[in-house]
């Protein structure tokens, strides 16, 4: 996720306690889709949907705040 701001994510994971947990969240929700889809976890489809908008959601609030921090 987001390449191009590798060097940035290491330096905010260290240093912004907000960035860290909307990073493990994501992190957390991806793991869970690919669970879900795998059928390593219950889920319906439905479920999995909600799931990806929740995780795209974050996605944005991330790299808004990667957007910020490089300016």
């Amino acid at each position: 996720m987001f390449p191009e701001y590798r060097d940035l994510i290491t330096t905010l994971k260290t240093s912004d306690a907000h960035f860290v947990r909307l990073f493990d969240k994501h992190n957390e929700l991806d793991q869970k889709i690919k669970n879900m889809e795998s059928h390593i976890e219950v889920g319906t489809p439905e479920e999995i949907e909600v799931i990806k908008k929740e995780k795209l959601h974050l996605k944005d609030e991330l790299y808004a705040i990667l957007k910020k921090a490089s300016a």
